[in-house]
């Protein structure tokens, strides 16, 4: 499984320093298995997964072989989705459940 990082993941969790070891211990789960982890995300965030770190926390993520298998590549549009294998994590955002869908 490959993990990529966005830089707004990475910035966030710069900011949110104090909970870095609960972010780790989910992006472990979620690599191990994205599918059981996430729940899937509606209207424009179609084809992204959420994972909640702590009560009100999440995770956003896109898993590529499940997007491409939904036909949600279409609408995500990743610039690099051509290059990127199937086994492929992209964590995407990070914040306060509120934060995080703006």
């Amino acid at each position: 499984m490959e993990l990529k990082f966005e830089d707004a993941f990475l910035k966030a969790l710069k900011k949110h320093s104090a909970i870095k070891k609960q972010v780790q211990k989910k992006v472990d789960m979620i690599a191990a298995n994205p599918i059981a982890m996430g729940e899937p995300l509606k209207g424009n965030w179609q084809g992204f997964y959420s994972c909640p770190v702590k009560k009100s926390f999440i995770i956003i993520f896109l898993y590529c072989d499940l997007c491409r298998k939904k036909n949600d590549d279409i609408v995500v549009a990743c610039s690099d989705c051509n290059s990127t294998k199937n086994e492929t994590i992209k964590f995407l955002l990070l914040g306060p459940h509120d934060e995080a869908y703006r």
